[in-house]
């Protein structure tokens, strides 16, 4: 049974940067798209940025400042999350996509992770 496990959130003040980790289990991730979503308080969970065999895509709210990658051999993706502001403070979540479409579409695959909470402040 395909598990995902968020981990790397934290604290960081305005500027700084953190790195995520979606571990799988139970999968291989081997060339699946994924993505990587987050929810802010009283906000909808939405699409942030996801891989497949295509060019990674980035919302708007954090390109040029977040990059998406993957470690096929830990069954790992990485969110790596550089420049940091407030509005970015959310709990963030991975999960699979379904294949064939492109990753944006943002339709899942299973079930979510428990997350990890990414709080920006000074």
């Amino acid at each position: 049974q395909l598990q995902f496990v968020e981990s790397g959130g934290g604290l960081v003040q305005p500027g700084g940067s953190l790195r995520l980790s979606c571990a799988a289990s139970g999968f291989s991730l081997d060339n699946y798209p994924i993505g990587w979503f987050r929810q802010a308080p009283g906000k909808e969970r939405e699409g942030i940025s996801c891989i497949s065999n295509s060019a990674p895509y980035y919302a708007d709210s954090v390109k040029g400042r977040f990059t998406i990658s993957r470690d096929n051999a830990k069954n790992t993706v990485y969110l790596q999350m550089n420049s940091l502001e407030p509005e970015d403070t959310a709990t963030y979540y991975c999960a699979l996509l379904k294949p064939g479409y492109v990753c944006y579409s943002w339709w899942i695959v299973g079930s979510w992770g428990q997350g990890t909470q990414v709080t920006v402040s000074s």
